[in-house]
């Protein structure tokens, strides 16, 4: 049972589902499936703003 869950989440790992999906073992539509099925995890979510990495790193220069 958890190898069929370790393969089950593997297939949204993007290197894997790509290669997957070319060669005919996954299709658009069970992609699609799964990603929906997914929990919205907004909550939990950080967001962060990438210029100011940048700018306080040429400002400290």
């Amino acid at each position: 049972m958890r190898l069929s869950r370790a393969l089950q989440e593997k297939q949204m790992d993007v290197r894997l589902r790509d290669k997957l999906m070319s060669e005919g073992k996954l299709t658009k539509k069970q992609v699609e499936e799964i990603t929906k099925a997914l929990p919205d995890d907004q909550t939990r979510a950080t967001l962060t703003h990438e210029g100011d990495r940048g700018d306080s790193l040429r400002n400290s220069q």
